[in-house]
């Protein structure tokens, strides 16, 4: 079922001269396309986040600019009983040193991004996005609650011809997000936590990581839904990336499949449902028209994250694990997803 949502084939500007969103930005890409020429302070956000899962270990590297603060993290959880989970963050008021560019950092003919000392110290963090032949090099350091030195060293690969899900969601002429979803994208590397090594990636040890680049003009608050999940599943590399709420009423939405690296967009939006009392209960996420998407994830861990520090109030549960269910294909493929790693939170959001 195509999406009734317009696609953008050619290179164009987000913003007009003002800084209002460029009517010819709205609509969706199956590659970045959009260079994100913001203008104005307050309301604008950038970021830049990372997530790689492989079988033992999740890592999730940012890098953000919120205007008045930037904060860059680094989060660790390692799977399994009694498994370490921590989050090294660190605040800039006003944003100095982190610059992020207007096209994905790290890619091809953009900028790398680096923040933070080579050695941190404290609550310091070090975070590197750089461009390799090969692929987008990620690389941070910091110290864990424990005060051991933990280093982290990943290459995601860029398979020829993989598609991605770029789209502008329209809320106003003022207010507005690009966001670009990569997903099923193939990585190795190592995480060290003091003397202690884990080796990612090859046969046997399938590693995946995922993109979420933004870069819009918020609301002062908003409240969404994000699933993702990424692997081999029926015989075909699967990458799910979903969106909720923060989309209704827009005309876009951030949903799609990538499926051995050919991007079927959705313009239907999900049925989300799940609890908000028990965190490790079952969600259902389903198209309800369209019937391309009908999925059960069952978690088995939740990050719950609930902060109020005045200009920043943020309820986050993040579950991580697994998508059972269908999906289908723009082409008819219908493809059974079976114990597909991934995620799916719940955020309310006041900045």
């Amino acid at each position: 079922m195509a999406t009734h949502e317009h696609e953008i084939t050619e290179p164009v500007d987000l913003c007009l001269p003002d800084g209002s969103l460029n009517p010819a930005a709205v609509g969706w890409s199956r590659k970045p396309l959009h260079r994100a020429n913001l203008r104005g302070w307050g309301r604008t956000k950038r970021w830049e986040h990372w997530c790689v899962a492989t079988p033992t270990h999740l890592v999730a590297l940012t890098v953000s600019d919120l205007d008045f603060l930037a904060l860059n993290s680094v989060y660790v959880l390692e799977f399994g009983p009694g498994g370490r989970e921590f989050e090294c963050s660190s605040i800039v008021p006003a944003g100095r040193g982190v610059r992020l560019p207007d096209t994905l950092a790290g890619a091809p003919g953009s900028e790398d991004v680096v923040v933070g000392p080579a050695r941190p110290t404290g609550g310091k963090v070090r975070i590197e996005i750089r461009d390799e032949n090969a692929g987008t090099r990620l690389r941070a350091r910091c110290l864990t609650p424990e005060r051991l030195p933990l280093e982290v060293g990943l290459l995601v690969s860029r398979p020829e011809g993989h598609e991605s899900l770029s789209v502008v969601v329209p809320w106003s002429e003022q207010r507005f997000q690009y966001t670009s979803k990569h997903t099923a994208l193939p990585a190795s590397g190592r995480l060290r936590i003091g003397g202690e090594i884990a080796k990612f990636g090859g046969e046997g040890n399938e590693t995946w990581a995922v993109l979420d680049h933004g870069r819009g003009r918020w609301p002062r608050t908003v409240d969404w839904n994000w699933g993702a999940a990424s692997g081999r599943t029926d015989g075909h590399t699967v990458g799910l990336q979903f969106g909720g709420r923060w989309t209704e009423g827009t005309g876009s939405t951030e949903n799609g499949l990538c499926v051995d690296g050919r991007l079927t967009k959705i313009g239907e939006e999900l049925d989300w449902q799940w609890s908000v009392t028990d965190p490790l209960a079952p969600w259902t996420l389903r198209t309800p028209s369209s019937g391309q998407v009908d999925l059960t994830f069952t978690p088995f861990h939740n990050r719950s994250v609930h902060t109020d520090v005045g200009l920043i109030a943020n309820r986050t549960d993040q579950r991580f694990g697994h998508y059972d269910g269908r999906i289908r294909t723009d082409d008819g493929a219908e493809i059974a997803v079976e114990h597909l790693l991934g995620w799916a939170e719940d955020v309310h959001m006041r900045w």
